[in-house]
């Protein structure tokens, strides 16, 4: 579609960042960064907001003993001890690690792209001194072609 050939001295990022991942990593990095992106989402913190809700009329219920507007299975233990399970250890435990290794894929290709981009911008600073000095030289060259001329 483009009319433009690629350029030898703008890298795409997609080619520093060559991983030969295969099998079991290359599913373990997408899962870890479709996670990580799920997660970081306002619908995830509406939900654990939610899920740490659920444990608000059994602490409720235990500073104000003769507060009975709660239903008996909402302030159970068992409710309470499967939501301090999920939290703690389910959340902590598991979706922490996954998230780390999320974030490290998607580091890892923001560092190749501004590796790239530096790689570009050098190349079109050193063309751009060129190209000044060319104008330059242009100019001297067109002032002693003046001065032939005036004599």
């Amino acid at each position: 579609m483009s009319k433009f050939k690629p350029n030898e001295h703008v890298i795409h990022p997609r080619k520093i960042l060559k991983k030969n991942l295969q099998g079991t990593a290359k599913f373990n990095d997408r899962l870890a960064v479709k996670i990580t992106k799920g997660v970081g989402t306002m619908w995830t913190g509406y939900l654990f907001a939610l899920l740490s809700l659920f444990s608000l009329p059994a602490i409720l219920h235990l500073v104000l003993p003769k507060l009975t507007i709660f239903p008996h299975w909402l302030v159970s233990a068992s409710l309470i001890a499967l939501i301090a399970w999920v939290s703690q250890n389910f959340l902590q435990l598991v979706l922490l690690p996954i998230i780390m290794v999320g974030q490290n894929v998607i580091q890892s290709q923001q560092d190749a792209k501004a590796e790239s981009d530096h790689k570009t911008l050098t190349y079109l600073a050193n063309l751009q001194e060129e190209q000044m000095t060319e104008l330059k030289n242009q100019g001297e060259i067109l002032e002693l072609i003046k001065k032939g001329m005036q004599r």
